[in-house]
């Protein structure tokens, strides 16, 4: 059974080079960042791992200190030992789980190539779709690349179009310095 825990600072560097992999450049945030913005509170660096073997096999990086309530989910991965076992499902579940207290969990879907409507992001979308994300309407890159933002509700609404960009603002501006959160987030509206 798959269960879930915070990463100690040691464990960070480790399993952040697994972000480093599943992730493109582009859209990393940097491990400076994150371990200052971890220690502060405003992330959680989460491990998915199994009870009985003790191995971990999946993270997820996220944004949990927000003015409006919301965790920004910005990155999930499952080693990919174990895709396809339905580790992603039972890692998301705990996921929700564990933010049952929030107004809703936004989601950024980005694909860094140019395929655009790929495959690739397909699969996202429905994976996102099976677990109650909706797609919002709002227009943003990241590190270049155009973004399908999704939120799910979970005591609050999907409807977060009208306060988007002082969410990611706000997320964002917690672990980047000005300059660089003005080069990596670029809102179109």
């Amino acid at each position: 059974m798959l269960n879930v825990r915070e990463a100690t600072a040691s464990e960070l560097g480790r399993y952040y080079n697994a972000v480093k992999i599943d992730f493109d450049r582009r859209e990393l945030l940097p491990l400076s960042s994150v371990r200052r913005a971890v220690r502060r509170g405003d992330q959680e660096f989460l491990l998915f791992y199994d009870e009985e073997t003790a191995m971990t096999e999946g993270y997820a990086l996220c944004g949990i200190r927000n003015v409006y309530g919301y965790v920004l989910l910005k990155y999930f991965g499952i080693f990919s030992w174990y895709q396809g076992q339905g580790r992603g499902v039972e890692a998301m579940r705990l996921l929700h789980k564990r933010y049952a207290d929030r107004q809703g969990i936004v989601a950024e879907l980005t694909v860094f190539d140019d395929s655009g409507e790929g495959e690739y992001l397909q699969k996202l979308r429905r994976f996102f779709r099976r677990f109650g994300y909706e797609e919002v309407p709002f227009a943003y890159r990241l590190g270049g690349a155009e973004v399908l933002l999704t939120a799910k509700p979970v005591r609050g609404t999907a409807e977060i179009r009208p306060v988007a960009r002082r969410i990611l603002t706000d997320f964002y501006s917690r672990c980047l310095s000005p300059a660089k959160l003005q080069s990596m987030v670029v809102f179109e509206e």
